[in-house]
């Protein structure tokens, strides 16, 4: 393999490693499927998360 193939297929790897499935919507055996990942509804960021370790010190 030369250099240009090598260097190739690394980048092709790279490229489809940072995919990310966000949606999914389908029918498997007559059951309807809808899966979503979905950042704003989700608890993380809204403030009211304290690591325990702050939380004991009392500065939450």
């Amino acid at each position: 393999m030369n250099k240009y193939s090598l260097l190739s297929m690394f980048l092709l790897i790279l490229f489809l490693g940072s995919c990310q499935l966000t949606h999914v919507e389908g029918e498997v055996d007559g059951v309807n499927i809808r899966a979503t990942t979905n950042e704003a509804n989700s608890n993380h960021g809204n403030g009211s998360f304290c690591p325990p370790g702050q939380a004991k010190k009392g500065n939450c």
